[in-house]
């Protein structure tokens, strides 16, 4: 599993609904401080698109473009705070959150992890590579290995709904983004996160506590990514 963990049937619940929600306002509220128009600032770009895809508002997105760039009174600060664990079964995971009160986040973060073992810095990170990770779609029947190299990413794999997820050097996410969209492939997602070195194999009944223990941290308004050294079922 080497992108960010996704519970399945995230959006099953008005409730599940509005937790996306509120992640990907956080997103926008944080993409907008580069600038509010779409066409010059790719990260707000993406972050529009993917909160379109979701069916939000208008209105939400719109004030939470404005937000982040400064354009309205009220004045949110987001902070990025990464914490390191065990899932059940000594799964390794990687808990990326974005919040304006991180004392609050710590608090909830200890009751998410009383299933599991919350670790100190740098105990799990060394078990996970810091990279680029974009996600993509294909323009037609192309070979991703070919687009991989001629993009300059590290590998590439199958991701969800026919498209590709591919790996670059952490300084290379945007060139590598950059250069999937010259080869006419339509990028959803592209952003900084964790891969594991050593993914765990987990089944059955233990896999589905690990999975629960996931989405409960997921449930977190303030949990935005989760990585888990977690090998495909």
């Amino acid at each position: 599993m080497g992108a960010q963990w996704k519970q399945k049937g995230r959006l099953a619940s008005a409730d599940a609904k509005g937790r996306v929600f509120t992640k990907l306002v956080k997103e926008i509220t944080i993409a907008a401080r580069n600038g509010a128009d779409v066409d010059m600032n790719p990260r707000l770009r993406l972050a529009v698109e993917a909160a379109k895809k979701a069916s939000m508002p208008r209105d939400t997105l719109e004030r939470a473009i404005k937000k982040g760039a400064g354009l309205l009174d009220e004045k949110v600060v987001y902070e990025t705070v990464v914490y390191e664990g065990f899932a059940p079964h000594q799964v390794p995971v990687m808990v990326e959150c974005l919040t304006d009160n991180k004392n609050r986040t710590a608090t909830n973060v200890r009751v998410l992890f009383r299933k599991g073992q919350l670790a100190t810095s740098g105990a799990v990170s060394w078990d996970f590579s810091h990279v680029g990770i974009i996600e993509a779609a294909p323009p037609s029947a192309v070979d991703p290995e070919t687009a991989a190299i001629e993009a300059g990413a590290q590998e590439v794999e199958p991701a969800d709904d026919g498209a590709f997820r591919f790996y670059s050097d952490a300084a290379d996410l945007d060139i590598v983004t950059r250069a999937l969209t010259a080869q006419a492939w339509t990028v959803s997602s592209a952003f900084l996160g964790w891969r594991p070195k050593n993914p765990v194999a987990v089944s059955g009944a233990a896999r589905a506590e690990v999975e629960a223990f996931l989405a409960a941290l997921d449930d977190d308004d303030d949990v935005q990514r989760i990585y888990a050294g977690l090998s495909e079922a």
